[in-house]
């Protein structure tokens, strides 16, 4: 099949943005068409490093009548919600960074615009192409742990004031959520698309060193799956200096698995009956932002994704149903606060 161009516009042109506008710029079947940003200080970065127009707004963007079939979300999370509605109301498909929305009820309101306007919500949830997390999704699927009785996530970063600087969106309870929501909600997708839905969920929260912040740094969170076993979620901003760890580790009927690293990046552990473990591909390295790092580097892939969707020869990797299930499932665990 001929692949048709894609045309794209990033509204919120900061770290996030940036990569979304370089990832786009190299797909040869996807262009860059228009920049949206509150920040005219980008509008000579928009127009002459990335050669594209530059809009303060979504309004003065579509009033311009510019063709563009998607327009992707990297602004606050808790702007994304409306942003995304704004842009389906315009007829065009949205690309949105994690998360949805910051309540269930935003992101059904998101989900029945895109049915009325008939426009697919496309969910950045990079990590399901990380080649650990999608050789982790296989042997689960083909049950050859057998029953699954233990899963532990563990998730230990640092935010510190390198990262909640001062005036910035980020540590604020409208427009940031809580870490659950900007730092692990890609953790909690994990956790969901290869086990499954949570029940039976009992939580505590500390904020250690972030009183600077309406939220908590810190979290253990317990819970039953549905499909059977037990789970634990445990994770903390609160790391001196650098990030520690993202890792799952399996416990099963036939045999153990962890993957582990910083990022969920590395099998620490295979040892499965009857099994023998493959060569996997090289994993991409984190999104640097200078003084912290983040997860892996994957965007390009979900450019592909909405490219090959939109031509009709694939289906959206994290679909609008599955961002909402992320956030009701983070919804139920900040309840407990």
């Amino acid at each position: 099949m001929q692949l048709q161009p894609i045309k794209f516009a990033v509204i919120g042109f900061g770290h996030i943005g940036k990569r979304h506008a370089a990832m786009i710029r190299e797909n040869k079947f996807a262009e860059l068409v228009a920049v949206i940003d509150t920040d005219e200080n980008l509008k000579q970065i928009a127009e002459q490093e990335y050669h594209v127009a530059f809009f303060k707004n979504l309004s003065d963007f579509f009033a311009s009548n510019l063709k563009v079939d998607v327009v992707n979300v990297c602004t606050p999370n808790g702007f994304h919600a409306q942003n995304s509605i704004e842009i389906l109301e315009n007829n065009c498909h949205v690309v949105v960074e994690k998360p949805m929305g910051l309540t269930k009820a935003e992101c059904e309101q998101v989900i029945y615009k895109s049915l009325q306007a008939h426009k697919q919500v496309f969910c950045v949830m990079q990590n399901r192409y990380s080649p650990p997390s999608a050789w982790l999704k296989q042997i689960i699927s083909e049950s050859r742990l057998g029953k699954i009785f233990m899963v532990q996530i563990n998730c230990y970063w640092n935010r510190d004031e390198r990262y909640y600087k001062q005036g910035s969106w980020k540590g604020t309870k409208d427009l940031d959520g809580g870490v659950l929501f900007t730092q692990f909600s890609h953790f909690i997708d994990i956790m969901y698309w290869i086990f499954g839905d949570i029940k039976n969920i009992n939580a505590r929260f500390q904020n250690f060193n972030h009183a600077y912040t309406p939220f908590e740094d810190s979290g253990v969170v317990s819970f039953d799956f549905i499909n059977g076993g037990m789970g634990m979620f445990q994770y903390s901003t609160s790391v001196w200096d650098k990030n520690l760890e993202s890792s799952i580790t399996v416990i099963g009927e036939n045999g153990c698995i962890k993957v582990g690293g910083q990022y969920m990046d590395k099998v620490e552990y295979c040892h499965v009956k009857n099994y023998e473990m493959p060569q996997l591909a090289p994993i991409n390295p984190p999104n640097d932002y200078g003084n912290y790092k983040g997860s892996a580097a994957n965007h390009h892939f979900i450019i592909e994704n909405v490219v090959n969707t939109l031509n009709g020869s694939s289906q959206a990797t994290t679909n609008a149903l599955e961002g909402l299930k992320v956030v009701e499932i983070i919804e139920r665990i900040y309840a407990l606060k």
